[in-house]
């Protein structure tokens, strides 16, 4: 059996750090993940009493501040993760709320339709917590702010 060679480990990890530097797949994850979040919104603004019976039949109080609290979150965050900005912040606070209404909206595992849901909400976390770690990508406001200005307008 072949040792494991540093060498080869530490041109991998630059190969590596080359890609994540041009690559437009964070950005592509990014958008999808978004996606969710947008139409959410949406669809809670063309049906604000829907929204609202439904999060009172789940016994929340104050489902009207829920209501405005779960679009600024879905559109302004979906938004800010689409483009990359805060990309971090802003997928750590997405996670967060997908895990909460995950459980408060989808608990009854029992009904196989309500069990996806769950399992949807704690992947969307999952994927979310990777824009924690490894941030927005080249493809970002973030990494164009974190350019010098002389190469941002060059």
């Amino acid at each position: 059996m072949k040792a494991f060679s540093t060498t080869a480990a530490t041109s991998t990890n630059a190969a590596n750090a080359a890609n994540a530097a041009t690559s437009v797949a964070p950005a592509v994850g990014r958008v999808l993940l978004a996606t969710i979040f947008i139409f959410s919104a949406i669809g809670k603004m063309a049906a604000p009493e829907a929204t609202i019976g439904y999060i009172q039949s789940a016994g929340l109080p104050f489902a009207t501040l829920g209501l405005v609290v779960a679009i600024a979150l879905e559109l302004g965050g979906g938004a800010l993760l689409a483009l990359g900005i805060k990309a971090r912040a802003v997928a750590a606070l997405l996670a967060g709320f997908s895990i909460v209404t995950g459980l408060a909206f989808h608990g009854a595992i029992g009904d196989q339709n309500q069990l996806i849901h769950l399992l949807k909400n704690f992947a969307m976390a999952g994927g979310l917590l990777q824009v924690v770690a490894f941030g927005a990508g080249a493809w970002s406001v973030d990494q164009w702010l974190a350019r010098p200005a002389a190469r941002r307008f060059a």
